[in-house]
């Protein structure tokens, strides 16, 4: 960063974190990467033929900007699916359902948003993935620091202690899965229990005792 605040990065430089719970995406964390803090902004890449932006609908007011930077992409937005070349946008309200799959080789889109009426607030999503992907490429212990940040960020939030317990089940760590379990339920048991119950991440807790213990009470 300068002296004056002000930083200046390229794409290629950002680290990518695959998104394995879609079919392609490839995210370049630039809200994280850049410490924003008045609105929302990351980048997306994948291989041509696959999702550049995840099938979704955002809600709570949430409206998003995509631009895509390089390559083409075909957006589908509602009904609609239209070819967006390098140089398109692509403005999308809350509850309209969106996604984009790269139709080049190097297609990145940028998305940016932010919540009508609101102060901005990261959620942490987008670490969560980079924790995942870390992991993955060998390096727990910088992927369970960011979890660990985010969780220590959002006190009340169960999602935080939720995620976290994901992570450290695909571990292989019961002990700490299970201790992000209990403070996930503790902030909201019946949001946590449900998506605990179906959730694949967590296959490998399903015979410790402590599972019936806490998701079937």
């Amino acid at each position: 960063m300068s002296e004056a605040g002000y930083e200046i990065v390229s794409l290629d430089t950002i680290e990518r974190a695959p998104d394995l719970r879609h079919d392609g995406p490839v995210l370049l964390p630039l809200r994280h990467t850049l410490g924003l803090r008045a609105f929302g902004a990351n980048a997306w890449t994948a291989e041509a033929g696959k999702q550049v932006v995840p099938r979704h609908a955002e809600d709570s007011g949430n409206e998003e900007l995509y631009v895509v930077v390089r390559g083409r992409a075909t957006f589908t937005v509602g009904d609609e699916t239209l070819d967006a070349p390098a140089g398109t946008l692509v403005h999308v309200p809350d509850g309209v359902v969106r996604e984009a799959v790269a139709a080049e080789p190097d297609t990145i889109v940028l998305a940016v948003g932010a919540t009508r009426g609101e102060a901005y607030t990261a959620h942490g999503w987008d670490e969560v993935v980079m924790a995942f992907a870390r992991a993955r490429a060998g390096d727990v212990e910088g992927g369970r620091a960011l979890m660990e940040a985010l969780v220590a960020r959002q006190p009340g939030e169960w999602q935080g202690p939720y995620n976290a317990a994901c992570f450290e089940a695909l571990q292989g760590d019961a002990d700490r899965a299970f201790e992000g379990l209990r403070a996930a339920i503790a902030l909201d048991a019946e949001a946590a229990r449900s998506f605990a119950s179906s959730d694949s991440d967590l296959v490998s807790l399903h015979s410790d005792p402590r599972w019936a213990e806490l998701i079937a009470s």
